[in-house]
């Protein structure tokens, strides 16, 4: 009489079968890509010629007063002679942009980085600036007057005959600043590093904390 077996486990007939057999009888699985979700290209380019931000086009002499530029990447832009007067800018950054003669009256400039601008003939009256960076740059004959420059960094900058009237300098680095025939009358000025600046020929008519015996 023959007895009957059952058919052995699957795992049991893998066991025996060995590792060719198995791959040779094992089903192809094919895996889909996930095409369900949004691919995000990063790229760092930007387009050429002015930007249109907020619906103000940056460029030399344009007039957006009040508008939010807050974390922008301004860099190396030109807005020579722009009205950006109570205009926006925590943070943003202007490195190497170009602001002649532009009007940033009443401006929010904390923790903007304008290293390296060109600033000549700036107005910035009024202006918070705060934390912010002009390390290096050139602000001949800018205007500053009445504005908070705490705990800024002006290292290096080209202040001659630069306006600071009345401004709170404080816990700023002013190191090798060239402040040739700077005007820091009313000024109020604590805590700075001043290390190797140049005071030459510097008004500083009831300035508080001014180094007068520079």
């Amino acid at each position: 009489m023959t007895r009957a077996f059952p058919a052995a486990p699957l795992a049991l007939a893998v066991a025996l079968a060995g590792p060719a057999t198995w791959a040779e009888t094992a089903p192809q699985m094919q895996i889909q890509p996930d095409t369900s979700y949004r691919i995000i290209v990063d790229s760092d380019d930007r387009p050429e010629g002015p930007q249109t931000i907020n619906g103000c086009e940056l460029a030399a002499d344009a007039s957006c007063p009040g508008i939010d530029l807050s974390h922008q990447d301004l860099s190396g832009m030109v807005l020579d002679g722009a009205d950006l007067r109570g205009a926006i800018l925590t943070r943003a950054d202007l490195s190497g942009a170009s602001l002649k003669g532009a009007d940033l009256s009443g401006a929010d400039l904390r923790g903007a980085d304008l290293g390296k601008a060109f600033l000549q003939g700036l107005v910035a009256r009024g202006a918070d600036l705060t934390g912010a960076s002009l390390d290096y740059s050139r602000m001949a004959g800018a205007d500053f007057s009445g504005s908070d420059l705490t705990a800024a960094s002006l290292e290096a900058v080209w202040a001659n005959k630069a306006k600071f009237v009345g401004c709170r300098i404080v816990a700023a680095n002013l190191a090798e600043a060239k402040f040739y025939h700077a005007d820091l009358a009313e000024a109020h000025l604590a805590a700075n590093n001043i290390r190797f600046a140049i005071w030459e020929g510097v008004h500083m008519e009831n300035c508080e904390g001014c180094p007068v015996d520079w």
